[in-house]
This record gives structure tokens, C-alpha cells and sequence, in this order.
């Protein structure tokens, strides 16, 4: 255990997380930069005074779950986690679930691509980041719980409005096999982690659909696709499917893009100037 470099570590990112980013208060009497000592220990569920003796290099070695909750308590990537592990002298175990936090790098490359509809999904096909192009394609995702913009269950469980599965795509049945065989190689990377856990037993429960699927046990990388949404405003709009991994965070970027000079192409200029309103609803 390397004290004086475990110390540093923690300051360092204890002072780069501001007390917005973590849902507490800014004040009007804050001197240090970042959180302060107190906050961290609250948001890890430790003892301010332990924390201090961690920061102040005179700390007794830290437990797994006491590096676990430092890790949600500083927002720290999987790469800063398995750092701090190796600071401590412990050997870093499994991720203990997907991460959702999007780099802003690539939020920005979502806003930069005005007429590509694009998401970003997490290990569990949970949208944890889009833009405007895609809600007016799919939906308004800002208006939905973290529950319900799991894409995964909406195929399985719904709801469909009017009678459409998935926002009405033509090839729901393929996308239901696809996602359960990735979804079976996310559960398999994060065996103890409840959300995962309790998704599929939700769809294993709610969907003979999806049991049967998953009892097949079949494991297959993602495949190139072309999709056709049946959209309510414009009509058919056909895409061709890209999906780039962004292996440190366990996650996907989808987008979807129409043939140059196409019908659905012009779809796509005119949903992305409609956006997630409708035609003909008093507003």
C-alpha cells in the first residue's frame, strides 16, 4: 500500500468534482476547491474522520467495500477504480455494474451530427445520452424514467402504442434476438450486480418472448443493419444502423443515417426541424 501516493489520489479527485455534480449544495462559504472531506465520507458511507486520516496519508489499509464506496463517492472511470485499487494494495474485482456516465466528448459528437439520428446506450440498452434527431425518431427520452428508456424492455414488456412494437420498426423479432444475446454477455460480465440481475428476471418473468430466447443461451456479436421506422408524422423512414463500441465504458453509440438523396433522407431534414412535436395537437 503506497500511502503518500493513495493520498494524493484521492485530493486530486476529491478537488475536480464540484458539490453540483453530485447533487449537493455549492454554498456560499466554500474555500476548497471541489468537495470537502465530510461530503466525500458521506457519499462513500465512511467516517469524515477516517476519510481525513486516508487524505493525510496515516490511514489503516481501506477494505473492498470501503475502496468501492470512494469510487461512487468521486465519480471515478473504471481505469481511476482499478487505479485506486492498485494504490491500496487491493486487487481490484469485477466492475460492480454498467457504467452510465457518458464522456462529454462524446456528447458533443451526438449534437454535432444534425441529421443522424444517434444514441448512446449503456451494457443493458438503457439510453443514457442522445439528440434531437433521435427523439424525434424514436421519442422524447427526456421525458421518460431511467426505467423506461431501457430499449430492451420496451420491446419485451411495452408499452406499444398504437399497436406498434419498438417505434415501429420492421424488424422487431431480430432485434429481439439480438438484444437478448448481448444482453446475455452483459450479465455474464456483471454477475453480482442487482440491476442486471433484476432485468432479466423481470423480462424472463413478464415475456415468454424473451424466456425462451434467453433459455436458448446463444452469444453473437452485434450485426450490421438496416432498419425501416414506421414514424407517425413522416411516414417510413429507412436507415442504415452503425454502432461504435466504447470499450472503457462498456458502451454503444447508435446511429442512424439515411441514403443521401432518399425519401427518408428529406424525412430526417424534416424531423430534425419538427423535432418531438406533433402535427395537429394544440400546443
Amino acid at each position: 500500500m503506497d500511502r503518500r501516493e493513495l493520498a494524493a489520489f484521492l485530493r486530486s479527485r476529491r478537488e475536480r468534482i464540484t458539490p453540483a455534480d453530485v447533487g449537493l449544495p455549492a454554498g456560499t462559504r466554500r474555500r476548497t476547491p471541489g468537495l470537502r472531506r465530510e461530503e466525500v465520507a458521506q457519499l462513500a458511507f465512511i467516517s469524515t474522520e477516517y476519510y481525513t486520516r486516508l487524505e493525510q496519508a496515516r490511514a489503516p489499509h481501506p477494505s473492498r467495500e470501503v475502496l468501492a464506496g470512494l469510487a461512487r463517492a468521486l465519480r471515478l472511470t473504471d481505469a481511476e477504480r482499478i487505479h485506486l485499487h492498485h494504490l491500496a494494495g487491493v486487487p481490484p474485482g469485477p466492475p460492480p455494474g454498467p457504467s452510465r456516465e457518458v464522456r462529454p466528448s462524446i456528447v458533443h459528437l451526438l449534437r454535432r451530427l444534425p441529421y443522424a439520428a444517434a444514441f448512446v446506450l449503456s451494457a443493458t440498452y438503457e439510453v443514457i445520452a442522445w439528440n434531437d434527431l433521435a427523439a424525434a425518431l424514436m421519442e422524447d427520452f427526456s421525458a421518460l424514467s431511467r426505467r423506461d428508456r431501457n430499449i430492451v424492455r420496451r420491446a419485451f414488456l411495452g408499452p406499444h402504442p398504437e399497436g406498434q412494437r419498438l417505434y415501429g420498426v420492421t424488424d422487431p423479432d431480430e432485434f429481439a434476438q439480438t438484444s437478448t444475446e448481448v444482453l446475455r454477455a452483459a450479465a455474464a460480465r456483471y454477475p453480482d450486480d442487482p440491476e442486471v440481475t433484476g432485468l432479466v428476471a423481470e423480462l424472463r418473468s413478464g415475456s415468454e418472448e424473451f424466456a425462451r430466447l434467453w433459455d436458448s443461451h446463444e452469444v453473437a456479436a452485434q450485426r450490421p443493419l438496416c432498419k425501416t421506422f414506421r414514424h407517425p408524422l413522416v411516414g417510413p423512414v429507412t436507415v442504415a444502423c452503425d454502432v461504435l463500441d466504447i470499450a472503457d465504458r462498456d458502451q454503444r453509440v447508435v446511429i442512424y443515417t439515411a441514403e443521401p438523396g432518399s425519401p427518408s433522407e428529406e424525412a430526417l431534414r424534416l424531423l430534425s426541424v419538427v423535432g418531438t412535436q406533433r402535427m395537429g395537437v394544440p400546443g
